[in-house]
C-alpha cells in the first residue's frame, strides 16, 4: 500500500513537471518531497533510514567537498578535449541570461531536481525497498525506476544535444535516444544508490548529482556564449 502510494505521488509529480504544469517545477518538486517523506514516516522509517540523521549528515558533508571538485575536474577535463567538447553544446542553455543560469544552478538543480529525486530514489524509495527486500533489490528497484523517471524528461534530446542526435535516425525516431537516456541514468542510479550506501547519507549522491547538472549547465551555458560571441 505504501510502495503504491510512492509510485503514484512520483508518477504524478512526472506528468506535471513534464506536461500539464512545467512552470511549476520547483514547487511541484518540493511539495513532492514533502510528500515522501509523509509517507516514509507513516512507513516507520527513521531519519537514519534515510539517511538525513545529524550524524549522516556530518559524514556526507566530508565527502561531498571531494565529489563536487572531482565531477568539475572531470568536466573540464572533458570540456578541454575536441573529442568530448560536443557534448557540452547543450541547446538548453542557449539563450540563459546570467540570472537565469544561476536560477537553474542555485535553484532549480538542487531544490528541485536533486532535491526530489534523491528524496524518492535514493531516500524514501530505497529504504522501503531495503527494508523489505534487501539493499540489492533496494539498488536494483530504485534506479530502474530512476531510468523510466528520465522518460518524459529525455523527449527532444536529440535537438538539444548534437551528441545524441546520432541516435536520431532512421524510422525509430527520437525512440533511440529516449533509450540511452533511460539506461544512462538506469546506470547513474547504480552509482548514486551504492554512495548512499558506503556512506550511510543521502547528502553525498546529492552532492553529486547537483555537481553533474549544476556544473553541465554552468559549463554548457559557457561554451555556447562563447559560440555565439565569435559568430
Amino acid at each position: 500500500m505504501r510502495m503504491s502510494c510512492v509510485i503514484a505521488v512520483l508518477v504524478g509529480a512526472n506528468l506535471l513537471n513534464n506536461w500539464l504544469a512545467p512552470g511549476a517545477y520547483v514547487l511541484t518538486c518540493v511539495v513532492t518531497a514533502a510528500a515522501l517523506l509523509l509517507i516514509a514516516r507513516w512507513d516507520g522509517l527513521t531519519r537514519a533510514d534515510l539517511g538525513l540523521d545529524t550524524v549522516a549528515l556530518r559524514r556526507g558533508l566530508r565527502w561531498a567537498w571531494v565529489l563536487v571538485g572531482a565531477v568539475l575536474a572531470v568536466l573540464l577535463a572533458g570540456l578541454a578535449l575536441p573529442v568530448t567538447r560536443e557534448a557540452f553544446e547543450d541547446q538548453r542553455a542557449a539563450g540563459l541570461t546570467l540570472g537565469q543560469l544561476l536560477w537553474r544552478v542555485l535553484v532549480r538543480v538542487p531544490v528541485g531536481t536533486v532535491l526530489l529525486e534523491e528524496v524518492a530514489f535514493r531516500g524514501v524509495l530505497w529504504a522501503m525497498v531495503r527494508r523489505r527486500r534487501g539493499t540489492g533489490w533496494a539498488t536494483a528497484v530504485s534506479s530502474v525506476l530512476f531510468g523510466l523517471w528520465h522518460v518524459l524528461p529525455s523527449r527532444g534530446l536529440s535537438r538539444a544535444n548534437p551528441a545524441a542526435a546520432v541516435l536520431d535516425t532512421g524510422p525509430a525516431g527520437n525512440v533511440l535516444p529516449v533509450a540511452a537516456a533511460v539506461v544512462a541514468t538506469t546506470a547513474a542510479g547504480i552509482v548514486l544508490c551504492e554512495l548512499r550506501r558506503r556512506s550511510g547519507s543521502l547528502l553525498v549522491p546529492a552532492a553529486l548529482h547537483w555537481a553533474v547538472n549544476g556544473f553541465g549547465y554552468a559549463l554548457a551555458w559557457a561554451v555556447l556564449d562563447q559560440g555565439a560571441r565569435t559568430d
